[in-house]
């Protein structure tokens, strides 16, 4: 029926009908050139653009001139403005996004289903979950892990023994920097900020300045120790779940990433207040029994998924939920321990050793705002790609501007958007680059962020927690010197890894 509008339409513009065949391109470019009208505009989605190119050989349907597409745009924009200014509104980021990506796909599939083909939609719903999945559950696992050493009292002891150490402000600029960078390629970036931030904080209570310029020093090292680690950064992430670069790949990142990082550091170390900080007196340790073995047992589980990728090629979120037996049955025991010592059995009668660990707990604190913010972004640009304006983009960017353009635009975007659903987009483009370049991508996308306070998690976060000293204005007073980082880093790469 729509075939038979478009000649009618053809007709009626006095332009010679032209029959459309499933393995034709040039036919759906001319259909694609025709000037829209009021005809066009009352047929609506009778008569949308097709597309025969899909690699199931399936007829898919091109919706980027039509109204579906122009509303999902404009859906997906303003879900987008809602997660930048969550701080002022107070909305939490995965609520608009949630709902972006039910509509839509809801208008998705109302188009297809129009055309009569439910089943592209749903084919098209379950890759995108797939990605979503895999990328959830090794997040879960993370996560879980993380929030069970904070329990432990792991973190709150590194923060105690640099606060008693008497390091004079500029010594802690560079220990909180450098333990930022060498952190957060194994825990995540946001984690490993927040910590260094609460050093931050005890030391520098009487210090403003010091707090500011320590803070954006944390959020700098944090996204460059990221970059260069499939587990620093969600989009590192991405890429090394994805197959397109080997576990070992992402440290050819380490020297660009390295230099991200000591370049507008070295520059801020002058701007510095001189003096000490008061040294606090140490007290008892902050770890409870476990937290060291769940440390180990951390690196176990890391070593766990990139055994079962490299070795067997399985998919690295299997190697993380089996590493969540391990830390589940060490539960189980740490339980037991627990109430043998409220029995008053054998074990020291430390008091603060006797708490119980429960995993679900930890399970349960994991950041899900977060989690389902991830689901919503990804079933977004999911849908922006099945509609077809990921593959425009593409042959803009990449085609016309060439890679290295391309990969260096995409760092500054990720300053203003955050750099999962552009580095989603990428991966969902999948442009034919080398090696070389997306190694670049990665590295882009994970620096990319620090240009600007809010363009990465850590930043965002700091912002909360430093509140009052650590704002949007004081990290763009530094950012020329952030962008030095990035390009010389960009510059390094290509000559490290040229």
């Amino acid at each position: 029926m729509s075939i038979f509008l478009l000649h009618l339409y053809c007709s009626i513009r006095s332009t010679p009908a032209t029959k459309l065949p499933s393995s034709s391109i040039d036919s759906l470019a001319l259909i694609q050139n025709m000037p829209m009208n009021f005809f066009l505009f009352l047929l609506g989605l009778t008569i949308p653009v097709f597309s025969f190119a899909s690699e199931s050989g399936d007829m898919a349907i091109n919706l980027t001139t039509s109204w579906v597409g122009y509303a999902a745009i404009a859906i997906f924009s303003a879900a987008y403005i809602l997660v930048i200014f969550e701080e002022q509104i107070g909305l939490r980021k995965s609520k608009p996004m949630l709902l972006a990506a039910g509509i839509i796909w809801v208008l998705i599939a109302l188009a297809y289903n129009s055309q009569g083909m439910p089943h592209a939609v749903k084919e098209g719903i379950r890759h995108n979950f797939l990605e979503y999945t895999e990328l959830f559950f090794f997040l879960l696992v993370a996560m879980t892990y993380i929030n069970a050493m904070v329990e432990r009292g792991v973190f709150d002891e590194l923060r105690n023994w640099l606060v008693a150490r008497g390091f004079s402000y500029r010594a802690l600029f560079w220990i909180t920097g450098l333990l930022a960078f060498f952190i957060s390629p194994v825990a995540d970036n946001l984690t490993t900020a927040l910590i260094m931030c609460a050093v931050v904080m005890a030391v520098g209570k009487d210090k403003p300045a010091f707090i500011a310029i320590a803070c954006i020093n944390i959020v700098v090292g944090a996204n460059a120790g990221g970059a260069f680690s499939p587990f620093g950064d969600i989009t590192t992430l991405m890429v090394w779940q994805k197959g397109i670069l080997d576990f070992s790949d992402f440290f050819k990142l380490f020297i660009p990433s390295l230099v991200n990082f000591l370049v507008p550091a070295t520059i801020m170390h002058f701007a510095l207040p001189a003096g000490n900080p008061t040294a606090d007196k140490m007290g008892i340790s902050a770890i409870k029994f476990g937290g060291i073995t769940i440390v180990i047992l951390f690196m176990l589980t890391i070593v766990t998924a990139v055994t079962f990728y490299n070795f067997l090629h399985l998919p690295p979120v299997y190697g993380m939920m089996t590493g969540l037996a391990y830390l589940k049955f060490y539960g189980f025991y740490l339980r037991k321990r627990a109430t043998l010592i409220v029995d008053g059995t054998e074990f020291p009668p430390r008091s603060h050793d006797t708490d119980s660990f429960d995993i679900f707990d930890h399970i349960a604190k994991a950041e899900w705002d977060t989690l389902f913010f991830f689901y919503g972004v990804i079933m977004a640009v999911g849908g922006l790609g099945f509609i077809g304006y990921l593959s425009i983009a593409s042959g803009f960017i990449y085609g016309e501007l060439g890679a290295t353009t391309a990969n260096v635009l995409v760092g500054l975007m990720s300053a203003i958007v955050d750099n999962i659903p552009v580095m989603f987009a990428v991966l969902t483009m999948n442009p034919d680059m080398s090696e070389i370049q997306w190694l670049l991508v990665t590295l882009t996308a994970g620096v990319g962020g620090s240009l600007l306070s809010v363009g990465s998690a850590a930043g965002v976060a700091l912002m909360g927690q430093a509140r009052g000293h650590y704002t949007f204005f004081s990290h763009l007073k530094w950012t020329p010197v952030i962008a030095l980082g990035y390009f010389a880093s960009i510059y390094v790469h290509f000559l490290v890894n040229g």
